[in-house]
């Protein structure tokens, strides 16, 4: 696993970049999240919530090239990592350390 952003600067959401990422994708997109929750508890069918889907994926998106911006050796080597362990939080607490320090959550 070389990046979590391909060679045009989009982010790769792959399982380890979301899974890496996923305490900054709570804090950061909640709003869009709750909105999308709501419509889909309102109304199962998945056609009556893509606008709010989309902009879970649209924040979702944009956050990870912004974290990859901000921190991009510490979210690499934290994702490769979760890449090599299978996504196992215990065996990378090293570089998940490294990545909060260099890109805190807010």
């Amino acid at each position: 696993m070389a990046s979590a952003i391909d060679a045009s600067g989009n982010p790769i959401p792959t399982s380890s970049v979301l899974t890496a990422s996923a305490k900054h994708i709570g804090i950061r997109c909640m709003a869009e999240n709750v909105e999308f929750l709501k419509c889909k508890k309102k109304d199962p069918n998945p056609e009556k919530c893509l606008d709010k889907g989309k902009e879970v994926t649209r924040c979702v998106l944009g956050l990870l090239k912004d974290l990859h911006q901000r921190c991009a050796k510490e979210m690499d080597e934290y994702v490769g990592c979760m890449y090599y362990h299978t996504n196992e939080f215990d065996l990378c607490r090293k570089e998940q350390e490294a990545f909060e320090k260099a890109c805190p959550l807010k």
